[in-house]
């Protein structure tokens, strides 16, 4: 029984990311693209900065993969590896609430996909929204994902307790007293935790290079205007530029939004296909005549 549901989780998880690529290849696609033109255009406008300043550029790595390989095959893989990851996490904790929770298998399915898209996705995104290329720093990396885990490690702790002292407060009072406690006890809790944890603007390796051209201080990693920081006039590709004038213009917010509304429906897509489909799999292998008769089968065996 086992291994058919993970395989039933599989299959969902393989189709819930076909849809999920498809959809991101036809809307997310050109958005990271134009990031990537931006990021290319930053890219050697400070290093003309820093050769007419006589500083060394930075040497960009070899290009392993062209564009047309990372939109198709790479994106693919990507969102289709994923969506079969978490879907392989939502069978594997269907079959440990399954028996123990007095609910439809379905509605057990889709009660547990809700609970990854809001700890896996949605709360940690409203503290760390995705971010196209041309967002973040080559040398936060590391922090950046640290930080993230981190919100979804929290996020789904929180979950879990509110869920918990749902429950409790539920013998004490009505289901729908018990809930709206439970909801603000939690928004207060979450709110806090976001207020406690650092903005990326703020992180100390971005500190340390606000005073560079191109790292201008920010509450986020959001590209801003590169301007002259000098006290003189700055001389780049035969163009002047007195104290304080933009050189090349911020990071665009209608692409950043663009990007980030249509990750959301990304997300929902995966998440949302993962429940119906798996969910309806679940449906019709646990509640077959066979499968239902087999409790019955074994309880006559062993009296």
């Amino acid at each position: 029984m086992e291994n058919r549901v993970i395989g039933r989780g599989a299959l969902a998880g393989l189709i819930a990311g076909v849809l999920g690529f498809a959809f991101a290849y036809i809307n997310v696609e050109p958005y990271i693209q134009k990031a990537i033109d931006y990021e290319g255009g930053r890219g050697e406008i400070l290093d003309a900065i820093h050769e007419a300043l006589g500083l060394p550029s930075e040497a960009e790595g070899p290009e392993i993969f062209d564009r047309t390989f990372q939109s198709i095959v790479g994106l693919a893989t990507g969102i289709t590896g994923v969506a079969i990851a978490l879907s392989l996490l939502v069978a594997v904790a269907f079959l440990l609430l399954h028996g123990r929770v007095n609910v439809r298998p379905r509605v057990l399915v889709w009660s547990i996909c809700a609970f990854g898209f809001l700890g896996i996705f949605l709360l940690p995104f409203a503290k760390y929204p995705s971010n196209p290329p041309a967002i973040g720093h080559d040398f936060t990396i590391e922090t950046r994902g640290a930080l993230y885990l981190g919100m979804v490690a929290i996020s789904l702790i929180l979950l879990t307790g509110a869920v918990f002292l749902a429950r409790y407060l539920s013998r004490r009072m009505s289901w729908v007293r018990a809930v709206v406690i439970t909801g603000i006890a939690f928004l207060v809790v979450f709110v806090i935790v976001c207020a406690l944890l650092p903005a990326l603007g703020d992180l100390p390796a971005n500190v340390a290079k606000a005073d560079e051209f191109g790292f201008a201080r920010a509450a986020t990693e959001t590209a801003q205007p590169i301007t002259n920081i000098l006290s003189e006039p700055l001389t780049v590709d035969g163009i002047t530029y007195a104290p304080g004038q933009i050189i090349y213009q911020g990071f665009d917010a209608d692409l950043l939004w663009a990007f980030r509304w249509y990750s959301i429906l990304n997300q929902v897509i995966i998440w949302l296909t993962i429940a119906l489909v798996f969910g309806g799999l679940a449906e019709k292998l646990l509640l077959t005549p066979q499968a239902a008769a087999a409790p019955r089968v074994s309880e006559e065996i062993s009296a």
